[in-house]
């Protein structure tokens, strides 16, 4: 079955009737399910590797938060907040008649998981943290406060790889340039008049909140976490996540390994090998 066919696009309605989509790799093992939760600006297409890497040996689901890739988007872009995209993941975990997840959350999905944990505790089998945690460091927001919400668009995709390239070649030093256009493709699409844009409503920067330090509503939830097995990732060069706070992290947590990924910033891509042995050993200790 080739990567191409092998997952199955699923919809379901929010409790406001959004239409939401995931893409849903299906498996026969008993296995406890994965579903994944891409960042702020992402969408499902950030773990198609994971996808064909983990071959039917485990269901997993990637997720279009409302607002993003083929998920419908809000009418009040105040419902583009983590007790918002909560709720639509349990609507889908109902729906799907998943009793129990592990959740890889990457960046805004990291604190979607976190949020989860807090509110649905019995929900979270295991957690992936990508490059995220309660506390976060300014230049880290002010670098996606300054992108997030300006639309861009490109003739072609080797021209919005060479602008992904110029913007953020310090987060991913040794891509080239075709790993910089399979990137864009991750994050950009191409509307009917043929023009690549961005995969996301620009309505999500308005509640995007820029003021760094940490949260103390987030450090409470991390508690939450204790006796959770937990993979906290850091890249190595990450301008968001300090290892300071991963190790405190790290250190409120019964369950938790802490893995930096080298010579990547915020966030890395979960195809690394060093994110794919952390992520096998993560889903070893849980089942």
């Amino acid at each position: 079955m080739s990567e191409e066919n092998s997952y199955q696009d699923i919809y379901w309605e929010a409790d406001d009737g959004l239409k939401l989509h995931a893409r849903d790799y299906p498996s026969d093992s008993d296995k406890t399910p994965v579903i994944c939760i891409p960042g702020l600006t992402r969408n499902a297409r950030d773990f198609d590797h994971l996808g064909a890497g983990f071959s039917g040996g485990r269901r997993i689901l990637m997720l279009d938060l409302r607002g993003r890739g083929l998920s419908e988007y809000a009418k009040e872009s105040s419902t583009y907040n983590p007790k918002q995209y909560v709720s639509d993941i349990i609507m889908l975990m109902d729906e799907q008649k998943i009793s129990k997840a592990i959740f890889f959350g990457t960046s805004l999905g990291g604190v979607v998981t976190m949020v989860m944990a807090k509110m649905y505790p019995e929900r979270v089998a295991g957690a992936l943290l990508n490059d995220i945690g309660p506390e976060l460091d300014q230049k880290g927001l002010d670098r996606i406060a300054d992108h997030v919400g300006q639309g861009r668009s490109f003739d072609t995709w080797a021209h919005a790889g060479r602008d992904m390239a110029e913007n953020s070649a310090d987060i991913f030093p040794d891509f080239t340039l075709k790993d910089w256009i399979e990137f864009a493709k991750k994050v950009y699409r191409m509307n009917s008049s043929g023009r690549i844009k961005l995969d996301y409503d620009m309505k999500i920067a308005e509640p995007f909140d820029s003021k760094g330090g940490g949260s103390g509503a987030l450090w409470n939830a991390l508690e939450n976490m204790q006796d959770i097995p937990t993979l906290i990732l850091r890249g190595e060069l990450s301008d968001l996540f300090s290892e300071r706070v991963a190790r405190k992290m790290l250190d409120k947590l019964d369950k938790a390994d802490l893995v930096t990924v080298p010579r990547v910033g915020h966030a890395p891509t979960l195809e690394e090998p060093a994110s794919l042995d952390a992520i096998n050993q993560l889903l070893h200790r849980i089942d």
